[in-house]
């Protein structure tokens, strides 16, 4: 095939080079950290796995167990030892004062650690999607145990059977143990735990999902007990008693019983493999097998990410104590409420967002807000808008309504959100396009004024293009304007109908040449899907968009 030289089709070809380029730059910095380190997780979990298998599977100190047991044995192990490290990474995520440290902190995080910071809630709840997939393969796995330990009964090993004598009911060895009735509250508090967690019954009825998941108390009790019961056991005595030696008096290799479910065959010469355990098969025992029953790993998993946890809450429920001081509550259009507040050395910046909790709403529950009006160094007041959606929400509105005196005193607030304390003008940022729809146009009136007093005074400074508002109405009901003369600069930028986001993005690359464009959003996950992908894809003019979704972790 004849190389081309017509210099078009170079230019074209650069062209497509450059554009694949820049997308697939975008689509790294915009999802590569987190895929990094979501097979780094993988990869642990895998290892994880495959270790403690082929320890169960291949340890001399396990040979008698695993001949009673088979692959139930090393799946059981397995999947414990992957539960193990989910269950002391998913409370991580959930410390939010650690994660606002490392957030606020640019010596330790930087950019793009910062944003998989905002991850955390995903990976907590990928965690516990991992907890309760895991859980079902370690009970499944004790189950055909329980059974293999009543149908492989030998009196030669007695401390090493938990079954009291051959063909015992394997439900007895479940439900009358310590692993197994502990392992049994702990598959119904899960259950309880991850049914509550629906987006629907979330939605519906937060307290349910609250109150349930703070049942991971009672699961962690639960879990430390668990590892107590020392059900399975390891031989100690390898040098006195080698695996497969011949007893003077009999044979204990082949002493067991056939299983239900027997054990996958051993490699000829399988004591050979153990090192100092050549043609063991050709030595006789000194004594009888010992069994003494494992270290339990999971106090060494879990108590480090526990304390931390608990010494967390214990923090943030001290600095609640603090309370804060309603100075007015006014009512919007479409059941949204506006609360400005005041707290004695209360610091907050633009951005940052504040976790509510209210003892006369519910002793327990609290929510996050984004503050929509920060202090500054001459007015101390901070202010929020809240969407009246739900149990909580309406009960928080009618006693702040109801009671023209109880704007004292009443609102603690647990956490804030920190941010990197640098300079802004070393952002060099050239350009803001805010664009805002709404369904309904009331809608815009929570926060008309303060665009329009942003909008004037971008003018008195000569800078008029360094805001782009773009507002607009999905559905109208015949109302297109907002009333008054004040909003007559916000009516010139309402437009009827739903945003062409593609058509945007590509406007917005064509005036930011070269740039890096950073999108951040707020709504719902239909939205926030295709602006996701808009970042992703988007390529033209040189131009990189980096996707930022509002986040409470």
């Amino acid at each position: 095939m004849p190389w081309n030289r017509d210099p078009r089709g170079c230019r074209e070809s650069t062209h497509t080079h450059c554009t694949m380029a820049l997308s697939c730059s975008s689509w790294l910095s915009n999802e590569g950290g987190k895929h990094v380190f979501l097979i780094f997780w993988l990869s642990i979990n895998v290892l994880l796995f495959w270790k403690t298998f082929t320890l169960y599977y291949y340890g001399a100190q396990y040979y008698y167990l695993h001949r009673m047991l088979g692959l139930g044995l090393c799946i059981s192990r397995a999947s414990a030892s992957v539960l193990n490290m989910n269950c002391s990474l998913v409370l991580l995520p959930m410390c939010r004062t650690l994660l606002a440290f490392l957030r606020g902190s640019h010596k330790f995080t930087s950019r793009k650690a910062r944003r998989l910071l905002d991850k955390s809630k995903t990976f907590h709840i990928t965690c516990g999607f991992t907890i309760c997939l895991f859980s079902v393969v370690h009970v499944a796995a004790h189950m055909v145990n329980a059974l293999n330990f009543s149908l492989c009964y030998s009196e030669d090993f007695p401390a090493l059977n938990v079954a009291h004598y051959r063909d015992e009911d394997p439900r007895k060895i479940l439900f009358t143990t310590l692993p197994g009735v502990t392992g049994f509250f702990m598959v119904l508090v899960l259950f309880l735990m991850c049914t509550s967690s629906s987006y629907s019954l979330r939605f519906s009825n937060y307290d349910i999902f609250w109150y349930t998941h703070n049942l991971f108390i009672v699961f962690y009790i639960l879990l430390l007990l668990h590892v107590t019961g020392g059900m399975l056991k390891y031989q100690a005595n390898l040098d006195q008693h080698p695996p497969g030696c011949i007893d003077p008096n009999k044979t204990l290799v082949n002493d067991f019983p056939a299983p239900e479910y027997p054990a996958e065959p051993f490699p000829e010469g399988y004591a050979e493999q153990e090192p100092g355990m050549e043609n063991n098969s050709q030595r006789f025992c000194t004594e009888a097998p010992k069994f003494q029953s494992n270290l339990q790993e999971t106090w060494l998993w879990v108590s480090g990410p526990l304390c931390l946890y608990c010494a967390e809450r214990l923090y943030r429920y001290i600095r609640s104590n603090r309370p804060v001081t309603v100075i007015s509550v006014n009512s919007h259009p479409c059941d949204v409420i506006e609360i400005r507040m005041v707290k004695e050395n209360f610091r907050a910046r633009p951005g940052q967002y504040i976790v509510l909790h209210c003892p006369n709403v519910s002793a327990f529950e609290s929510h996050p807000f984004t503050l929509t009006t920060s202090p500054t160094e001459n007015r101390g007041t901070f202010g929020i808008h809240i969407r009246v959606l739900g149990d909580w929400t309406e009960k928080f509105r009618e006693l702040l309504l109801s009671d023209p005196n109880s704007d004292t005193e009443i609102l603690p607030i647990l956490q804030q959100r920190n941010y990197p304390k640098d300079d802004w003008k070393q952002y060099k940022l050239r350009r803001l396009y805010f664009i805002w729809v709404c369904r309904e146009i009331q809608s815009f009136l929570w926060f008309a004024d303060l665009l329009c007093i942003l909008h004037d005074k971008l003018w008195q400074e000569n800078r008029p293009d360094y805001l782009n508002i773009q507002l607009y109405l999905s559905r109208t009901d015949g109302i297109q304007n907002l009333n008054g003369e004040k909003y007559q600069a916000l009516n010139s930028r309402l437009i009827i109908g739903k945003p062409r986001l593609k058509l945007l993005f590509r406007e917005i690359a064509k005036f930011n040449r070269q740039k890096c464009v950073g999108v951040f959003c707020c709504g719902p996950n239909e939205l926030s899907k295709e602006l996701h992908k808009l970042s992703n894809t988007t390529s033209s003019h040189g131009t990189k968009f980096e996707y930022n979704k509002e986040s409470f972790s």
